[in-house]
């Protein structure tokens, strides 16, 4: 009986492969015809000739109450030609983003045949780190100067936890996060529970539409921070159950387990000097992923469904 059942788990992974192979096969085949417009260079060349041209082109880059002197007075300020010139830099070209960027919109196509190539748009923003990639129905901007490296003098004052994702490799990372945000559908959160599944569903979606990045990178840690919350799920879910979080509306929970933080808020010495920050989505994450493993559902299906009801119906036990 026990290798009846072991051949079964192994056949259901042989074909599980072979679907999925099918599916990435299927995906490389799917064409996306765009190009990076680099708004970032055109302004940081920008003269009073050439600035009307500008405006036509990105009119949404600029904000109609302020006069054409105003625009040319922050090309030339010394601030922004520093930016301009670091961004510049570091992405002389965007050969391997725009690469990770296809294979993101390819996903997405495949699995919302309504998805029209958006126009994909790069500039920057005084380091605007909350706002990093904006992602609309018809376009996707970049904010080039938060993703110059970690140890980058811009970045001299933030806090490790949140510089640590400020380095180009995050960029596609953060485009699906926004995607997903677009894409999923949940009334508002008032439970812990609410917040996990919510980004258990955006790191699923990510799991689907960007399969060449690691764990970590879709979830944001390093991967001795993964690896610890892999060691550990088994403790953090107990940790969630006996203190009868899960379904607590307490306001402060989403700052202890689901915010950026450099570490989780146990408030146990021991493991939060340990944890990584926002442990919460981790296990949202493997909640979502067992309730899609024991449940035919679609992804846009799951991605509109009740946070109980994704909860009560994946059986998730956290693995030993």
């Amino acid at each position: 009986m026990k290798n009846f059942s072991l051949l079964l788990l192994m056949l259901t992974i042989v074909f599980s492969c072979k679907k999925d192979n099918s599916n990435e096969q299927e995906i490389a085949a799917i064409n996306v015809d765009y190009i990076i417009e680099r708004f970032d260079v055109a302004f940081g060349n920008a003269t009073s000739s050439t600035l009307p041209d500008l405006k036509r082109a990105f009119p949404f880059m600029f904000n109609e109450k302020y006069p054409d002197s105003f625009w040319i007075a922050k090309v030339n300020d010394t601030l922004q030609q520093e930016l301009t010139n670091e961004t510049s830099e570091i992405f002389p070209e965007l050969k391997e983003e725009k690469k990770e960027i296809s294979q993101l919109f390819k996903h997405l196509k495949y699995y919302f045949p309504e998805f029209k190539t958006p126009r994909v748009i790069t500039t920057t923003s005084s380091v605007d780190y909350r706002n990093k990639v904006i992602v609309t129905d018809t376009i996707v901007l970049i904010s080039l100067d938060t993703y110059l490296g970690s140890n980058h003098k811009f970045y001299e004052g933030i806090q490790n936890y949140l510089k640590q994702d400020f380095n180009k490799e995050q960029i596609v990372v953060d485009i699906a996060n926004g995607y997903a945000d677009r894409y999923i559908y949940q009334n508002k959160n008032k439970t812990l529970l609410d917040e996990m599944i919510y980004f258990g569903k955006q790191l699923y979606f990510k799991d689907l539409m960007i399969p060449f990045k690691t764990d970590a990178e879709k979830i944001s840690y390093s991967e001795e921070e993964l690896n610890w919350v892999i060691s550990n799920e088994i403790e953090v879910w107990r940790f969630f159950v006996e203190k009868e979080l899960l379904f607590s509306t307490d306001s402060k929970l989403p700052n202890r387990f689901i915010n950026p933080a450099p570490f989780s808020k146990f408030y146990l010495e021991e493991i939060d000097k340990e944890s990584p920050g926002e442990i919460g989505k981790f296990i949202g994450w493997q909640i979502v992923k067992a309730y899609m493993e024991r449940n035919d559902v679609t992804l846009k299906d799951m991605l509109q469904t009740n946070p109980d009801e994704i909860y009560n119906n994946s059986n998730y036990k956290p693995k030993k």
